[in-house]
């Protein structure tokens, strides 16, 4: 689709390696699950009611000043590389693309915001910010979810707060998360110990794709379980609390790295450039780990002439469907393997190894 490959030609705002502690965390999200009233959750929804939202969200969007630059796209008009696409950059979640009928997604001008319709729940708010920046992602998400409740009429109770189909996400219907990258943790072992220690303090870690998937490139996405019983403020308040104890954790197996392993932490980084840099045929799973390291190298300024958006941007650019959104047209596996190492080769090019 003519609007989708529009995207390819900027990054998203939280590839833009920007932001507070942007070292180590790549971005903010701030979601808010929402439902209609007197209409069914997705789980007990008929294909009739499902259109009937979908209908009456696109109104109420419209009314939207926030909006104002907004595109919509209906998920079954897209084809199944256009959908994987949407996953990729973080705009809808992997669950959104299966069983498409029905379902929409807006997004943003900047792709800050994006919104799903028919999901989970009737509505999936979403901002992303670069950078540990909930305050900022908290104020858009804010000022939009205003207005979207003046024209769409949201399932509320004084007693319960907003109703939604999971019961973790019942009362604020928030749900606040940043996606960390932890590289020096791992290296060093200690990622379990702080992983099972945020678990107890009720925050949960999942993969660069949510819920289900695995810590692909040192990338975790942490994030509250409970939003019942506490406020938003409260909420956005013990994340940002327990990420600065990660963020610090973090820093300091840095520099013990750094002080203690310099030569060998060094050898990593370099031989994952030297890969990245000559490979011709690359799985994406190896090329989020080389990347990792390189961004790590980067990081830490080991690494001159090497910029963290362009790292970014290769974890994105690298993935399935923009590999072929990038070539204009299906890709087996092995054509992808060869074009992914063909596409860094050209990003790195102009960088020199020492």
């Amino acid at each position: 689709m003519k609007e989708l490959d529009e995207f390819l030609k900027h990054p998203s705002e939280w590839l833009r390696g920007a932001g507070p502690v942007s070292d180590i965390v790549m971005s903010s999200r701030i979601r808010l699950a929402r439902n209609l009233e007197k209409f069914p959750f997705a789980t007990r929804a008929t294909k009739a009611s499902q259109a009937e939202v979908l209908r009456i969200v696109r109104e109420g969007l419209a009314k939207s000043a926030t909006l104002r630059k907004s595109i919509v796209f209906e998920m079954g008009a897209l084809d199944e590389v256009d959908r994987q696409f949407l996953v990729e950059r973080h705009l809808v979640s992997r669950e959104h693309i299966v069983r498409p009928d029905h379902k929409a997604v807006v997004i943003g001008q900047g792709e800050a915001i994006s919104i799903m319709v028919n999901e989970e729940d009737h509505l999936r708010i979403q901002v992303m910010q670069s950078g540990l920046n909930l305050p900022d992602a908290w104020s858009l998400i804010d000022t939009l979810d205003d207005e979207l409740s003046e024209s769409i009429p949201y399932a509320y109770t004084t007693d319960w707060g907003y109703l939604t189909c999971c019961p973790t996400n019942t009362g604020t219907g928030m749900r606040a998360s940043v996606m960390a990258h932890l590289p020096s943790l791992v290296i060093t072992k200690q990622i379990n110990k702080v992983l099972h220690t945020i678990t107890k303090l009720g925050m949960t870690a999942r993969g660069l794709y949510g819920e289900g998937t695995e810590a692909s490139g040192n990338f975790f996405q942490i994030s509250n379980q409970v939003s019942l019983g506490r406020s938003e403020e409260e909420i956005m308040e013990n994340i940002d609390r327990i990420l600065k104890e990660v963020i610090h954790q973090e820093q300091a197996a840095r520099e013990s790295l750094m002080t203690n392993s310099r030569t060998q932490l060094e050898d990593r980084i370099w031989r994952a450039f030297g890969i990245l840099k000559h490979a011709k045929t690359m799985s994406s799973n190896e090329a989020l780990d080389l990347l990792s390291a390189v961004r790590l190298g980067v990081d830490l300024g080991l690494m001159n002439g090497l910029s963290r958006t362009t790292v970014n941007e290769l974890f994105i650019f690298s993935q399935p469907a923009h590999l072929q959104k990038l070539e204009g047209k299906p890709l087996n596996a092995k054509e992808r393997d060869t074009k992914r190492a063909e596409l860094i080769r050209s990003r790195l090019a102009s960088h020199q190894e020492k």
